[in-house]
């Protein structure tokens, strides 16, 4: 999810809020599928077009019906709540006694929780690898210049709105895939699963970057890989200090707003130390022409 958000928030510079429905859209349609017998690893695949087709959906209010990307990304987020439900057939799915991704794994021995482990490494390595290739490609590429400097894109004869359009699609399927992994390790699908994704994937993005830095591309790639995972050992951290878990959400949306106004904060601090520093020298100079 976190590396979905990325694609959008950072290469295309768009804030998509389709990503809170299509992650519960993933959840829905994995749990419909493994409820009516599909193989649960099936079950994934369909998720991910069910994401890709959300981030379609949006992509055409954006760049066909010239819709602005945040209020494209709203109504199709709005609409998929009603999908959803559609799909589901109610607003929660149990999978309880079922076979599921992980179970293939349990069966060897393993926990639960070793089990989604082992499995969610397989998973963000393999993504990792196949995005750090594709974005290498002329495609891929043309998909992250469109981003940067659309203007040029265009001077070169690429047409932007297929490459937001792609950018949109890919990042709304890793989105629903996570879903899908989601609801089969929590053993249900809810209807409401999807409220605050967004902020949570900003924040995994924002930590990812600002404790493992962005040297090149691909250590981008990882660095929100092990944001996410800190991020979620902060949660722990602040819930074994005390704090009510109703109150993650507000935690949540304070630490992005802080960490994305950091430049704010710097700009502020650039002239009291050009101040400090100007002052220090002048006392120096006036020390020692007085010793002089």
């Amino acid at each position: 999810m976190t590396i979905g958000v990325y694609i959008t928030y950072r290469i295309l510079n768009i804030a998509d809020l389709t990503v809170e429905g299509s992650i519960t859209t993933g959840a829905a349609i994995a749990a419909v599928s493994i409820t009516h017998g599909i193989n649960p690893y099936l079950s994934v695949l369909f998720a991910l077009f069910g994401g890709m087709a959300a981030g379609l959906i949006t992509a055409l209010l954006h760049v066909k019906l010239k819709i602005p990307a945040l209020l494209s990304g709203i109504l199709t987020m709005i609409a998929l709540y009603s999908v959803n439900l559609r799909i589901m057939g109610k607003s929660n799915i149990p999978l309880l006694r079922v076979n599921t991704v992980y179970t293939v794994m349990e069966n060897l021995g393993l926990s639960r929780q070793t089990a989604v482990m082992i499995l969610g490494l397989i998973v963000v390595l393999g993504f990792v690898g196949i995005l750090y290739w594709f974005f290498g490609t002329e495609i891929g590429c043309a998909i992250r210049a469109t981003g940067n400097n659309p203007q040029m894109v265009r001077a070169q004869g690429i047409n932007t709105n297929t490459m937001i359009s792609i950018g949109l699609i890919i990042s709304n399927g890793l989105v629903a895939v996570s879903g899908a992994l989601i609801a089969q390790y929590q053993s249900f699908a809810d209807i409401q699963m999807g409220i605050g994704s967004i902020v949570i994937g900003l924040a995994s993005v924002i930590i990812g970057e600002v404790l493992f830095g962005k040297r090149s591309f691909f250590s981008r790639l990882v660095g929100l890989a092990l944001g996410a995972i800190t991020y979620r050992i902060i949660i722990t951290l602040v819930l074994q200090l005390g704090m009510s878990p109703n109150d993650l959400k507000l935690f949540t949306a304070i630490t992005v707003a802080v960490a994305l106004s950091l430049p704010v904060f710097r700009s502020y601090l650039i002239p009291i130390k050009a101040s400090t520093t100007r002052e220090s020298s002048n006392a120096q100079r006036k020390k020692n022409n007085k010793g002089v």
